[in-house]
Protein backbone atom coordinates (compact mmCIF):
# COMPACT_ATOMS: atom_id res chain seq x y z
CA UNK A 1 0.00 0.00 0.00
CA UNK A 2 1.41 3.30 -0.81
CA UNK A 3 2.19 5.91 2.05
CA UNK A 4 1.05 9.64 1.52
CA UNK A 5 2.20 13.19 2.97
CA UNK A 6 0.87 16.40 2.57
CA UNK A 7 2.94 19.83 3.09
CA UNK A 8 2.22 23.01 1.74
CA UNK A 9 -0.84 24.12 4.12
CA UNK A 10 -0.82 27.48 6.08
CA UNK A 11 -2.50 30.51 6.96
CA UNK A 12 -3.35 32.63 3.51
CA UNK A 13 -5.37 36.28 3.10
CA UNK A 14 -8.70 35.65 0.75
CA UNK A 15 -7.36 36.61 -2.88
CA UNK A 16 -3.93 34.54 -1.96
CA UNK A 17 -2.69 31.29 -2.95
CA UNK A 18 -0.89 28.03 -2.08
CA UNK A 19 0.50 25.28 -3.48
CA UNK A 20 -0.22 21.43 -1.55
CA UNK A 21 2.13 18.77 -2.00
CA UNK A 22 1.44 14.95 -2.13
CA UNK A 23 4.48 13.10 -1.79
CA UNK A 24 4.14 8.74 -2.35
CA UNK A 25 6.24 5.97 -1.32
CA UNK A 26 6.51 2.62 -0.96
CA UNK A 27 4.87 2.48 -4.53
CA UNK A 28 5.21 4.04 -7.59
CA UNK A 29 2.70 6.70 -8.04
CA UNK A 30 1.90 6.23 -11.67
CA UNK A 31 -0.66 3.02 -10.89
CA UNK A 32 -2.48 5.10 -8.73
CA UNK A 33 -5.80 7.55 -9.64
CA UNK A 34 -5.01 10.27 -7.10
CA UNK A 35 -7.59 12.85 -5.67
CA UNK A 36 -7.56 15.68 -3.07
CA UNK A 37 -10.26 15.72 -0.34
CA UNK A 38 -11.33 18.44 1.58
CA UNK A 39 -13.48 18.63 5.03
CA UNK A 40 -14.12 21.86 7.01
CA UNK A 41 -15.37 22.03 10.22
CA UNK A 42 -18.70 20.68 10.90
CA UNK A 43 -18.75 19.78 7.20
CA UNK A 44 -18.84 16.10 5.35
CA UNK A 45 -15.23 15.14 3.42
CA UNK A 46 -15.78 16.44 0.09
CA UNK A 47 -13.97 15.35 -3.03
CA UNK A 48 -11.99 18.45 -4.82
CA UNK A 49 -9.94 17.17 -7.51
CA UNK A 50 -9.18 14.23 -9.26
CA UNK A 51 -6.02 13.00 -11.29
CA UNK A 52 -6.22 9.53 -12.94
CA UNK A 53 -2.78 7.81 -14.83
CA UNK A 54 -3.98 9.39 -18.46
CA UNK A 55 -4.10 13.01 -16.92
CA UNK A 56 -7.15 13.30 -16.88
CA UNK A 57 -8.89 15.88 -14.50
CA UNK A 58 -11.97 16.55 -12.82
CA UNK A 59 -13.27 19.04 -10.16
CA UNK A 60 -15.47 19.81 -8.09
CA UNK A 61 -17.49 22.99 -9.18
CA UNK A 62 -16.81 25.17 -6.18
CA UNK A 63 -12.83 24.91 -7.49
CA UNK A 64 -13.08 25.09 -11.05
CA UNK A 65 -10.90 27.78 -12.36
CA UNK A 66 -9.36 28.23 -9.37
CA UNK A 67 -7.59 24.83 -8.11
CA UNK A 68 -5.52 22.39 -10.78
CA UNK A 69 -4.15 19.22 -9.93
CA UNK A 70 -1.07 18.01 -11.52
CA UNK A 71 1.09 14.88 -10.94
CA UNK A 72 4.87 14.30 -11.46
CA UNK A 73 5.20 10.58 -11.46
CA UNK A 74 9.05 11.03 -11.88
CA UNK A 75 8.86 12.49 -8.29
CA UNK A 76 5.97 10.62 -7.13
CA UNK A 77 4.46 13.75 -6.33
CA UNK A 78 1.00 15.35 -6.79
CA UNK A 79 0.20 18.75 -6.31
CA UNK A 80 -2.62 21.13 -5.46
CA UNK A 81 -2.42 24.59 -7.07
CA UNK A 82 -4.77 26.92 -5.25
CA UNK A 83 -5.18 30.45 -6.31
CA UNK A 84 -7.84 33.38 -5.68
CA UNK A 85 -8.69 31.63 -2.15
CA UNK A 86 -11.76 31.89 -0.23
CA UNK A 87 -12.68 31.87 3.48
CA UNK A 88 -15.23 28.50 2.26
CA UNK A 89 -12.03 27.19 1.01
CA UNK A 90 -11.05 27.13 5.09
CA UNK A 91 -10.29 23.30 5.33
CA UNK A 92 -8.19 20.09 5.96
CA UNK A 93 -7.23 18.70 2.93
CA UNK A 94 -6.18 15.26 2.28
CA UNK A 95 -4.60 13.32 -0.40
CA UNK A 96 -5.64 10.25 -1.62
CA UNK A 97 -4.59 7.19 -3.91
CA UNK A 98 -7.08 4.11 -5.70
CA UNK A 99 -5.66 2.05 -8.10
CA UNK A 100 -8.32 0.90 -10.80
CA UNK A 101 -11.86 1.54 -9.93
CA UNK A 102 -11.49 0.79 -6.66
CA UNK A 103 -12.15 3.53 -4.14
CA UNK A 104 -9.98 5.39 -2.47
CA UNK A 105 -8.34 3.75 0.46
CA UNK A 106 -4.76 5.49 0.95
CA UNK A 107 -5.11 8.31 2.70
CA UNK A 108 -2.45 11.08 3.98
CA UNK A 109 -2.31 12.62 7.43
CA UNK A 110 -4.28 16.20 6.01
CA UNK A 111 -2.86 19.62 5.91
CA UNK A 112 -4.56 22.43 7.51
CA UNK A 113 -5.47 25.23 5.11
CA UNK A 114 -7.13 28.39 6.12
CA UNK A 115 -8.09 31.70 4.49
CA UNK A 116 -8.68 34.54 6.04
CA UNK A 117 -11.48 37.48 4.83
Amino acid sequence: QVQLVESGGGLVQAGGSLRLSCLASGRTLSFYRMAWFRQAPGKERESVAVIWNSGRTSYTDSVKGRFTISRDNAKNTVYLQMNSLKPEDTAVYYCAAATGSSTFNSWGQGTQVTVSS
